[in-house]
């Protein structure tokens, strides 16, 4: 029994970790789960810490395949194809996810610990530098896409239109929802079915993503090219951080102030609703980190609350986003050799392209092509987790969020001008 204790599942031991895995499975079963905030936050944290602790034993998976992030991702999107989660539980935790906010409350969290615990340099250095890069990498991407479609008798206008733009626009909700709704006005279709064929590239998009930064990251490990999550070469002595001692008050005046900044988000949104209130966030906060205009004692608040929350949620986000956001038969449907090259053409087209500007910009290419190439063609918010997750390079979220924002805005505007000529 000393030696199951001894085994811990994030801070839990054996014995414990597994009676709270029962209880679940049989309130489950009996459809007594309760599907709100308690019910959806114990059920995704117990799967998603239960699921990284075992894909960080199995011994390819840790060494070649993304570990206990990809292991997350992938187990609960077959306990989902395999309905061995009910389908009411599935429905009410993607309304968790979007709806409710829970992915609202771990990304805001996520962004301004990210940006105000960042040395203000290296940030403003970085921004300058990165932005470019992105935009370019996005160019290179969708005429290597149209020419692979023309190469694959696909077409060029259907290649970009329809699997490199949906790959890049951002994910679901924030992408190929409004993407979907502007093809359907130029080309006056039926929205839900320009939708179905827009869901398999930004899925398998998102897939490909993954794979593609775990490997990058893996090959170029402690390489000349490869930053370990910090973008523009610095002293390393601008990195290092004090350790902070979690304060109970402080933590609570850390969520006060991230969960502020993202209602200006909102606020903003409200009057531009073309840019996404994570959009404005970003803004507000790395202004905010330029401007110096946040005391010391504030920033470590909002640090020690993106700690906790990152800490403790990030592996429940993998399984939410799995379990409700993944849709494996979809997939499954539209798979062809010709989409899948297309996909993959459009995910290394532009991880090549994001390292080697990146690195003619003086960047390091690890990052760039994870942060910009593997970020713009993942599924929004939950995408860019699972792919820094996958990788290692959390750290980078809040340059994810402003690759993936400016990328889906661009997609956006662009999908509405292009969409009668290029189909």
């Amino acid at each position: 029994m000393k030696k199951l204790n001894d085994i811990k599942i994030s801070g839990v031991s054996l014995p414990l970790y597994t009676l709270i895995v029962l209880v679940l499975i049989i309130t489950t079963a009996m459809g007594h789960l309760p599907l709100n905030m308690l019910g959806l936050t114990l059920l995704l944290v117990v799967m998603g810490h239960l699921f990284y602790f075992i894909g960080e034993k199995l011994p390819i998976m840790n060494s070649y395949l993304g570990g206990g992030s990809v292991f997350t991702l992938l187990g609960a999107t077959l306990l989902a194809t395999f309905h061995l989660v009910p389908a009411n539980v599935i429905a009410a935790t993607k309304d968790f996810l979007n709806t409710d906010g829970f992915l609202d409350f771990y990304i805001a969290a996520l962004i301004c610990g990210a940006i105000l615990g960042m040395n203000r340099n290296l940030l403003v250095k970085a921004s300058a530098r990165f932005i470019p890069v992105s935009l370019m990498s996005m160019v290179i991407g969708a005429f290597a896409v149209g020419g692979m479609g023309i190469l694959l008798g696909q077409g060029f206008g259907h290649a970009i239109m329809f699997v490199s733009f949906p790959q890049m626009v951002g994910g679901m909700g924030a992408g190929i929802l409004p993407l979907s709704k502007i093809y359907a006005a130029g080309l006056h279709g039926d929205q839900a079915a320009i939708f179905s064929q827009l869901a398999p590239a930004t899925t398998l998009g998102n897939i490909l993503a993954i794979i593609g930064a775990v490997m990058i990251a893996k090959i170029l490990k402690d390489s000349k090219y490869d930053g370990h999550g910090v973008l523009i070469p610095v002293n390393r002595d601008e990195l290092q951080k004090p350790k902070l001692e979690l304060d109970a008050t402080k933590i609570g005046v850390g969520m006060m102030f991230a969960f502020t900044i993202f209602l200006v988000g909102v606020i903003c949104n409200t009057f531009v609703p073309k840019i996404h209130s994570y959009a404005f966030m970003i803004i507000i906060v790395f202004v905010l980190k330029a401007l110096n205009a946040v005391p010391k004692a504030l920033e470590d608040c909002v640090v020690m609350f993106n700690q906790v929350i990152m800490t403790n949620l990030t592996h429940a986000v993998l399984a939410g986003i799995g379990l409700s956001l993944i849709d494996l038969s979809t997939l499954a449907k539209a798979m062809s050799w010709q989409f899948v090259l297309l996909s993959l053409t459009s995910v290394v087209a532009m991880g090549l392209a994001s390292a080697i500007i990146g690195k003619w910009l003086g960047l390091y290419p690890v990052e760039t092509a994870i942060g910009s190439g593997m970020i713009n063609n993942s599924m929004g918010g939950t995408g860019n987790i699972a792919v820094l997750s996958a990788s290692n390079r959390m750290e980078m979220i809040a340059f994810a969020q402003m690759a993936n924002r400016l990328s889906g805005a661009i997609i956006l505007i662009l999908g509405g001008l292009l969409i009668p000529f290029l189909h």
